[in-house]
This record gives C-alpha cells, structure tokens and sequence, in this order.
C-alpha cells in the first residue's frame, strides 16, 4: 500500500482518498461477500467501509496498520448488513471431531464431487454467526493468522481463536450431517 497516499488522504486530500478507495474497493468487496454471501449486501458493506474509511483516515495514528484498520472496518460492515438484511444464523448442534478434519477442508478435492461439496459447503459456512464468518473468511481467505486477525478486529486473541475453534467445529458437524444424510439416500 502507497504510505504517501493513505497519509495525503488522511489530510483530506480527495483526489488521493479517490485512488485508495479504488485500490482497496475490491478486497473489500471480496471479503464482505464471502462473509454476507450475498452480491448486494457486500457492496452495501463495501460502500459504508468505504464511507467510514473516509471519515476515520484522519484519526488513523499509524498508517502501516492501514491494511489492518481497513479489514476491521469492512468486516464489521459486513456482519452489521448481513444482521440486517438476513438475521442472525440459527444455531446448530456441535460434534466433536478430530484435528485432522480441518486440514480436508481445505483439501483439494475431485472435479466430480467438488460441486457438491462446495454446496455442503456453502449451506454449513450459511449457518456460522457473523463473527465466526469473518474470522474464518480472515483466515482462510485474506490468509491472517490468528494474531493479526485479533489485531484487525481489536479482539482479545483467545475470542478470535475461540470464534476459529467454533465456526470451523460448525462447519465440521454440518458437513458430517450432510456426509451421513447422502450415505442413507444412497443405502436405500
């Protein structure tokens, strides 16, 4: 990110918050998708970090934790429209698995089963809170680790590992009912 230009924008320099609001405008996107699913409200999401980037780049105090500051602001936009415009998730019933079922989800998998358990997929990831969303999507998506998403979302670290440790057990146990559920219609 150009330092020169996050500190002209930060003296109210619109040309230069213009520029910044291009670059930054698609990761932010991005990110407000995976974490709404949904095409309106992450643009929705996108638009008001963009708006309350505008109004905080003054009180930003360390321009190297722009990149940081900017993934607060847009996954708070976006849980904040995915409550509005959806409701929160319903909760589901956990189970416990082993370790190593985190690592097959973010295994490659075969061309022929990936739509469907891209699907599964999709409906388990429908069903995490919005706060469990947004870490998962920092860091499986963005690529933080734990560290830094506690640090980009001002959480204490044992919250943002205990909203990894949850929505990754959510998605788990959603996927295993899913597993099972098919393994009965294709016994029968």
């Amino acid at each position: 990110m150009d330092l020169e230009l996050i500190r002209r924008a930060q003296r109210g320099d619109t040309v230069a918050y213009e520029e910044l609001a291009r670059q930054v405008a698609p990761r932010l996107f991005r990110v407000a998708f995976r974490i709404a699913r949904d095409a309106d409200a992450a643009q929705d999401a996108m638009q008001q970090a963009l708006i309350a980037m505008w109004r905080g780049l003054p009180s930003l105090r360390d321009v190297d934790a722009f990149e940081a500051w900017t993934w607060r602001l847009i996954t708070n936009a976006a849980t904040t429209e995915l409550r509005r415009s959806h409701g929160r998730a319903g909760s589901i019933r956990l189970l416990r698995l082993d370790d190593d079922a985190e690592e097959e989800l973010r295994a490659p998998v075969e061309p022929t089963r990936a739509v469907g358990e891209r699907d599964e997929l999709e409906r388990a990831f429908a069903r995490l809170t919005p706060e469990q969303r947004a870490v998962v999507v920092l860091r499986y998506y963005v690529g933080l680790s734990l560290d830094e998403i506690a640090d980009a979302l001002r959480i204490p670290y044992g919250t943002a590992a205990s909203r990894m440790h949850y929505g990754m057990r959510a998605l788990r146990a959603a996927i295993e009912a899913a597993d099972a559920a098919a393994a009965e219609v294709h016994s029968a």
